[in-house]
């Protein structure tokens, strides 16, 4: 099985100039590359709520590129920089942008994140099953 590659338009010459894929499907499987909060000047904001809505935001426009979601996401891992001073303001903002149930999701408390300033980083599975034809 071949690994199939899903970038948004917007995100074609990001991906040429870093080589990182915003996503590979691999069979009814979307692996999205983690996810920060940077706004989309590249300024990553200083409080967590904007920081997960924006990382979340990106997810689902990526998600979304495949052809899926919100429902589509069936597993999160989310990496923390002081997960337990901000985890009720995370889950809040989860339960809004993605409904209840939430997806299998696993919190982690980490010392550092590549990008500086964020707090959060999502690595998100989606399951996005072949459309089924039309019977005529």
């Amino acid at each position: 099985m071949a690994r199939h590659v899903v970038s948004p338009p917007e995100l074609v010459q990001l991906v040429e100039a870093t080589g990182f894929s915003p996503a590979v499907r691999a069979g009814d499987f979307l692996f999205l590359t983690g996810a920060t909060g940077g706004d989309a000047d590249g300024v990553m904001p200083p409080d967590i709520a904007t920081q997960v809505q924006n990382a979340l935001g990106k997810a689902l426009h990526i998600i979304d590129a495949a052809g899926g979601n919100a429902d589509s996401i069936v597993e999160i891992t989310s990496y923390h920089i002081g997960l337990k001073y901000h985890f009720d303001q995370v889950d809040h903002i989860m339960r809004d942008m993605l409904g209840l149930p939430l997806p299998a999701w696993t919190a982690v408390e980490v010392a550092d994140l590549r990008r500086d300033g964020a707090l959060i980083e999502l690595r998100i599975v989606a399951h996005l099953p072949p459309a089924k034809p039309a019977r005529k």
